[in-house]
This record gives structure tokens, C-alpha cells and sequence, in this order.
């Protein structure tokens, strides 16, 4: 994975930033691609190689993490993308 600086001169983008702060977004391309955006807290703690599975520090952390926030169903997931 790879880290893309956005400058403060991309309004459009940093705009949607601040919108991702509050609830992570979904932003479908013209040609219908879907990309998740969301804020990931605490990542820069962490080096995510082929098998992250194997590192106990990230697996604690995604634990704790789920563990506190709101889930949003499957389901919900599946009909906001259009999957069956």
C-alpha cells in the first residue's frame, strides 16, 4: 500500500476529508468504481506486510477498535454497493 501527500490547494478532496472525519464515505467513480474513504486512526503504529494477520500488535488493535465502534450490517453494505 502506498501513501499519497494531498496538498492543502486540493479543496474538492480536503473537503471530503473533513466529511470522512465524521463518517466514512463510499465515493463512486464516473466509470462506477467504488472507493472507501475513512479515517484510519493509529495506523501509522503499524507496518502492514503480506501477512499482517501475524502481527499480535495490529490484530489488538482492530480488536479493540471493532469492539468499540458502531458495525454496519452486511446487508446494508451489500445493498449500498448494489452487491447481491
Amino acid at each position: 500500500m502506498r501513501t499519497i501527500a494531498i496538498p492543502a490547494t486540493a479543496r474538492r478532496l480536503n473537503d471530503l476529508f473533513k466529511k470522512a472525519r465524521r463518517e466514512s464515505l463510499i465515493l463512486k467513480s464516473h466509470e462506477g468504481d467504488r472507493f472507501i474513504l475513512a479515517l484510519l486512526e493509529g495506523w501509522e503504529a503499524f507496518e502492514v506486510g503480506e501477512d499482517f494477520t501475524q502481527n499480535k500488535k495490529l490484530m489488538k488493535f482492530l480488536t479493540e477498535r471493532r469492539s468499540k465502534g458502531k458495525t454496519i450490517p452486511l446487508e446494508q453494505v451489500k445493498a449500498e454497493l448494489g452487491i447481491e
